[in-house]
């Protein structure tokens, strides 16, 4: 009698236990399915069997004990738990929860949470294209160097003065040009090429004679948006992506008097010079002027770009001759410097130059053999048009400097 009532108190006390772990286990497995996560349930459920079946007593009881079947029932129905312990019960289990998954995610609020999250993530690659379509744009508008000529000329067209005349050149009716000067030998043998400097020091000058010129829209007392602004622009492309050492000066020589322009210029050239003797190449950056109607424009790669024009004073007029008072001892290589130019501008980017004008006087050429005079646009180009005429001019620069062509 004793025992039993031994074997009734345990009974009871693991009944007890059992019974609020079964209704735990109940409540958490119900979040489980709520949240949709049957994965993680059947995990669970798995670890759950070995913990309750190596620590709860009453199972061996159970199994050993001859006790009524109508018990086993009873217990199985008051503690949920056990049910897991039939296979048959957890696949039913498992399917019943399969199907509340999927009438969960089927409810309208959950369907509005999968519409929102869809939206977001075709905004998010809507993001993605338009950026990358934005970086596409930008690289297809920056300038692309040419790499092969578009125009190539003859030996024979080469050697023929006249033929480089009407071709090349416009020469003022104050003025003229030899059949000497425009020797083969003299144009394309001369070698122009300098060497890049490593120790900082300038090798190209670029100044204005007339630094007040500006364009159609330039900004008043903005000297960004003037000639100025060109000559940064074409110091900054030679420095950075050609490797030149460049010294931009922008003095102002015709503030009180434009006529005058090229002897204050003269002197001030003078001290730059002095103070940097590496300089090897000088180009006088203007912007030229004419009729109203004109319009100094092309198209390149889809952008407008104000044609440029090379210039050279001859020390010469057909009413005095050479003009010993103005000598300069580098006409010849002036010229052909300049020649060279205009061979490369109209090779690879034909259309893009007017023909080098060639006048009476010598606009400060003779302080180094490499001088040159360059008018960007006119009076009604933008200034847009002009800074973007300066991507080939520098190309074209740097292929002679380098004597890449």
């Amino acid at each position: 009698m004793l025992k039993r009532k031994r074997y009734l108190w345990k009974f009871v006390y693991v009944f007890v236990i059992c019974f609020f772990c079964g209704q735990l286990w109940g409540k958490w497995r119900e979040n489980i399915k709520q949240q949709g996560i049957d994965v993680h349930r059947k995990v669970a459920e798995a670890v759950f069997h070995i913990v309750l079946e190596q620590s709860t007593p009453i199972m061996a009881f159970m199994e050993n004990a001859e006790i009524p079947d109508w018990t086993k029932v009873v217990w199985e129905q008051l503690n949920p738990a056990l049910m897991c312990l039939k296979p048959e019960e957890v696949e039913k289990d498992w399917v019943q929860s399969k199907f509340i998954y999927e009438e969960m995610i089927a409810e309208p609020e959950t369907e509005v949470f999968w519409e929102e999250l869809q939206r977001e993530e075709e905004t998010q690659v809507m993001e993605e294209l338009v950026t990358q379509e934005i970086e596409e744009e930008q690289t297809e508008q920056d300038f692309i160097s040419a790499k092969e000529k578009s125009v190539s000329y003859t030996i024979e067209q080469l050697h023929d003065p006249t033929f480089l005349k009407e071709t090349f050149y416009t020469v003022d009716p104050t003025t003229q040009i030899s059949d000497a000067q425009l020797s083969y030998e003299k144009l394309v043998g001369y070698d122009a090429s300098i060497e890049k400097r490593t120790d900082g020091k300038p090798q190209i000058l670029i100044y204005h004679t007339h630094s007040q010129e500006t364009y159609a829209d330039s900004v008043a007392g903005d000297a960004s948006t003037s000639v100025v602004g060109v000559g940064e622009r074409l110091t900054e492309l030679l420095r950075d992506k050609y490797g030149y050492t460049v010294l931009h000066h922008t003095g102002e020589y015709d503030k009180e008097s434009r006529d005058y322009a090229y002897s204050y210029a003269a002197k001030g050239l003078q001290q730059v010079l002095e103070e940097n003797p590496t300089i090897e190449v000088i180009i006088d950056l203007h912007r030229d002027a004419v009729k109203e109607e004109t319009h100094l424009v092309t198209q390149l790669q889809g952008k407008n770009m104000a044609k440029f024009m090379f210039f050279n004073g001859m020390s010469y007029t057909n009413a005095v001759g050479e003009l010993k008072s103005l000598p300069n001892p580098y006409i010849q290589e002036n010229i052909s410097f300049a020649f060279q130019l205009k061979l490369a501008a109209e090779e690879y980017y034909p259309g893009l130059t007017r023909k080098t004008y060639l006048k009476g006087y010598r606009y400060n050429m003779q302080y180094r053999s490499k001088s040159l005079l360059i008018e960007v646009g006119a009076q009604n180009n933008t200034v847009e048009e002009a800074m973007n005429a300066v991507d080939p001019l520098a190309h074209i620069l740097s292929m002679v400097l380098s004597r890449k062509e």
